[in-house]
């Protein structure tokens, strides 16, 4: 299922992500030296339809066809076959964000352990995985541990980040493991400011010789912590806007309340009360966390205490195929203390340089 290259196809970096399928045949693992040798790990389009990631690291890779890279890449591209669809999966496929842990026999899970054990061999620097979001929401990156080199890459692409450890089987999780490992979230996909902002934030990581060991400033990066995930169960019809008469109903515009606090007694759709419609609010650890957050009043899905929402989706199928979005709540940035005994410290080849975090 899985081909491993060492060197760049000719044409490849011409091909759009429709075409990679065709040109591919699945999911490739493409491996560039580069003058140090420890390779920074790049994953897209582990969602078809998520194009941004592809798009920047096709730009990346031209500007060195002529010339060496400054540090080796490692370039998984994903799931080409839904790609090819413009679609996040197929239907008779997984979700290639949720096949990085477990001893599922499944080839797509036989491949993601491939994957990780080549990057494990070649003891990976850095970990980027690259995504869009179906609905509008601002830059961040996601991070899966609190040391202080994940936190200093996320704010290196922006200044609010994410901390999340539910979905276990996601890439970054995975791969936090191994070396210090951001998400990129770059809106939405076809977005030239997406591209243009994951192209920047590899450049600078192509640069960086040592990663800080202290983390960053508060006026650096604002940490949200995902604390719980909003889900819509298949069993009721869901609509959006107004004239709505499905059995579960949101605004049209809902996704305007991403990452803005939201005050206590505030409206977030509706449901059918009389046919039992409801949502599902879990916690990190798949625990019901509705009356935490949210209750229904005479069919008003109402706040019960301030929230910030994050990525809620305003597309159906988006919302089906994963969730309507998540809840967050505001954590301290760690002291350097707190995260020392965390902290990456890769055996680098210019181990006496100073830490150095280029600037975007």
């Amino acid at each position: 299922m899985l081909q491993i290259l060492d060197a760049i196809p000719d044409g490849l970096l011409q091909t759009p992500a429709a075409q990679l399928a065709q040109r591919l045949g699945g999911p490739t693992l493409i491996h560039l030296r580069g003058r140090r040798n420890k390779p920074i790990f790049i994953s897209v389009l582990l969602h078809g339809d998520e194009t941004t990631g592809w798009s920047a690291v096709r730009t990346l890779l031209a500007e060195y066809q002529n010339q060496e890279l400054p540090r080796a890449i490692s370039l998984f591209i994903g799931n080409v076959d839904a790609a090819a669809a413009g679609v996040r999966r197929l239907p008779e496929q997984p979700d290639y964000n949720r096949i990085w842990r477990g001893d599922d026999d499944a080839p797509e899970q036989r491949m993601a352990r491939t994957v990780w054990e080549e990057m494990r061999q070649r003891e990976a620097f850095l970990c980027v995985d690259i995504h869009n979001n179906t609905s509008r929401n601002p830059h961040y990156a996601c991070v899966n541990r609190l040391d202080a080199q994940s936190l200093q890459l996320a704010a290196l692409f922006a200044p609010r980040a994410v901390y999340f450890i539910r979905p276990e089987t996601a890439l970054s999780l995975a791969f936090s493991e191994l070396c210090p490992a951001v998400t990129l979230e770059c809106g939405q996909a076809g977005a030239q400011a997406g591209v243009d902002h994951a192209l920047a934030f590899l450049r600078a990581c192509l640069e960086i010789t040592r990663l800080p060991t202290h983390p960053p400033a508060d006026d650096q990066l604002t940490l949200l912590h995902a604390a719980a995930r909003i889900r819509v169960p298949d069993e009721f019809s869901l609509g959006f806007g107004p004239g709505c008469d499905a059995q579960i109903c949101f605004p049209r515009h809902m996704d305007e309340w991403n990452f803005q606090e939201l005050g206590a007694g505030v409206e977030l759709g509706r449901v059918s009360v009389g046919d039992g419609a409801h949502i599902l609010v879990e916690d990190e650890n798949g625990a019901s966390a509705f009356h935490d957050y949210l209750h229904v009043h005479e069919g008003r899905i109402v706040t019960r205490i301030p929230v910030i929402p994050a990525m809620l989706s305003v597309e159906e199928r988006a919302v089906r195929l994963d969730c309507l979005g998540y809840l967050m709540a505001r954590l301290p940035l760690p002291e350097a203390d707190a995260v020392a005994k965390q902290a990456w410290i890769p055996n680098e080849e210019s181990a006496g340089d100073p830490a150095i975090l280029t600037s975007m």
